[in-house]
């Protein structure tokens, strides 16, 4: 989810502050717009799992907030990624923004699908979202959210890759 975050990152730099960017990412391979974030930003940080790249894991956060003062955190990612760093950023008072991307249907709050509770006071994601202070998200509640529909999802895949998949091209050999 790196584009729509470096477009935040653009209009703070065009504000006059100073932007540090860190790219996470399993592996290597899937570092992203590496380029972009550099021209876009102060100081870039790369952060892979397996360490493959940058920094192994996300352990380097704390030294790096030890030594530097910040004002604001942005998160985009996966859900447990945005809990381990507003978990990381809580105990420096940094106020965290995560941008859940939580399963949405009508876009109008109407069917309740991606609702989340932030603050004990549940949201809906299409329309009160999908950013929130991160320090407030139940994200205990929103990984088991996500996971109700685990094995459909898992179901579904098979079926996909056993029917050919994608017959636009993109996905064929």
């Amino acid at each position: 989810m790196i584009a729509p975050l470096l477009l935040q990152a653009k209009a703070m730099k065009e504000a006059g502050n100073k932007v540090t960017t860190i790219l996470g990412a399993r592996t290597k391979e899937f570092i992203m717009m590496e380029d972009e974030a550099k021209r876009l930003s102060d100081v870039v940080h790369v952060a892979t799992d397996d360490g493959t790249k940058g920094y192994k894991g996300l352990d380097f956060l704390k030294d790096l907030l030890k030594k530097e003062k910040f004002d604001r955190c942005v998160v985009m990612g996966p859900v447990i990624l945005m809990k381990d760093v507003s978990e990381i950023t809580r105990p420096y008072g940094i106020p965290t923004i995560v941008t859940t991307t939580p399963i949405m249907i009508d876009g109008m709050g109407m069917c309740g699908v991606c609702r989340v509770s932030v603050g004990g006071k549940m949201q809906f994601g299409c329309v009160d979202g999908p950013e929130f202070d991160g320090h407030k998200v139940d994200f205990d509640g929103l990984i088991l959210r996500q996971r109700t529909m685990l094995p459909e999802e898992r179901l579904s895949s098979v079926l996909w890759d056993m029917r050919g998949g994608c017959k636009c091209g993109r996905n064929q050999a």
